[in-house]
């Protein structure tokens, strides 16, 4: 078994990471909640606010690591450029893959 994160899991210590064998290397899935751009900056900020704590309680934190997972804290404009960051990466793949839809 690899992991395909970018480096080894606090759960699984001593599964080796898919980087430690090819450098530069990294696919980590993630889940995040967006909102269309019509809804007021104070519900997206309250929102955020709102899940941070909840994400910030031990418990929660606890069970992410027991899964394996961690919280990716952020504001709501560090995930926009986190979502962009994604997109231009995977963009690249797929042009350099020559991947089409079908």
């Amino acid at each position: 078994m690899l992991l395909t994160a970018a480096t080894r899991l606090g759960a699984l210590p001593d599964v080796p990471a898919v980087s430690e064998f090819v450098p530069g290397y990294e696919f980590s899935a993630f889940f995040g909640i967006g909102a269309s751009k019509k809804v007021p900056t104070s519900i997206v900020e309250k929102l955020n606010k709102e899940i941070n704590a909840g994400l910030a309680d031990p418990m929660v934190k606890q069970r992410l690591a027991d899964l394996g997972s961690s919280a990716f804290v952020v504001s709501p404009a560090e995930f926009g450029k986190f979502i962009a960051g994604e997109t231009e990466k995977w963009a690249k793949v797929i042009r350099a893959a020559n991947i089409k839809p079908e």
